[in-house]
């Protein structure tokens, strides 16, 4: 079997999986996070887990970038910034200033997380740095790598704005769940979904690839879900919740 034939199969193995997790997660809400509940296993640290679970996006990137036969393009290294500038933060950065780093998270969760940041990273690296056939500079100036990484550097702007002000509303010491309040808050209960949805629909356009859409549809797929689940909660523990907020897209739901 060829290395192209093994692709396309991990491929649409890849997104037929993300069109049978979206209706899976509508019913059953992932335990990690506020969701956390006993039944899924043994636990581990929720900071080592989540390290250990994202750094197959920053590790198989650049190991598709150092073995591929088109890695010096200039359009394939401004993707690879701006794939970095998302990764490289959510990996190493993120999980040490979040609050409730010690909490535990199911093991299962971290190894499912694991493998999918293995192969989506190996697909995306792997069709940016070989397979496409390169994206030199003129890719630069062509309108989808402008509009697609434009709507990819907003989306990185909402998501780190939204994790900012999650991250502020407790004080050190401070126990327990508040309202958030403040910039995408005012209009939907999961803006930093909403910027990671937004990011990698800018990927799947600037890469103008199937790989690309593959983890929009799978971002959606799993965020989406757990969006409407944080509204639920929301208004479940809060009586005094916004009523005018949606889940996750402003006006939308």
């Amino acid at each position: 079997m060829t290395e192209e034939t093994l692709y396309r199969i991990l491929l649409w193995g890849f997104i037929l999986s993300a069109v049978g997790t979206l209706p899976i997660l509508l019913f059953i809400t992932a335990p990690y996070g506020r969701h956390t509940r006993k039944g899924w296993g043994p636990q581990i640290n929720a900071t080592v887990g989540w390290v250990v679970m994202e750094s197959p996006s920053v590790l198989a990137m650049l190991a598709c970038f150092v073995v591929g036969s088109q890695s010096w393009n200039a359009g394939g290294i401004a993707l690879l910034c701006l794939w970095m500038l998302h990764y490289v933060n959510r990996t190493y950065v993120f999980p040490f200033r979040r609050r409730g780093g010690s909490n535990k998270m199911p093991l299962f969760i971290a190894a499912s997380a694991f493998t999918f940041t293995s192969i989506n990273g190996y697909l995306q690296g792997r069709h940016l740095f070989t397979l496409s056939g390169g994206y030199g500079a003129e890719w630069l100036l062509d309108p989808r790598f402008i509009c697609g990484a434009a709507l990819f550097l907003f989306g990185w702007g909402v998501n780190l704005q939204s994790d900012a002000i999650l991250r502020n509303l407790r004080k050190p010491g401070e126990k327990g769940y508040k309202i958030p309040t403040g910039g995408l808050f005012r209009y939907i209960s999961a803006p930093n979904y909403f910027g990671e949805i937004l990011e990698w629909t800018g990927w799947a356009i600037a890469t103008w690839s199937l790989p690309g859409v593959a983890f929009a549809f799978w971002t959606f797929a799993n965020l989406a879900p757990r969006a409407l689940s944080n509204h639920r909660w929301y208004r479940e523990t809060f009586p005094d919740y916004p009523t005018n907020r949606k889940a996750l897209i402003p006006g939308l739901f």
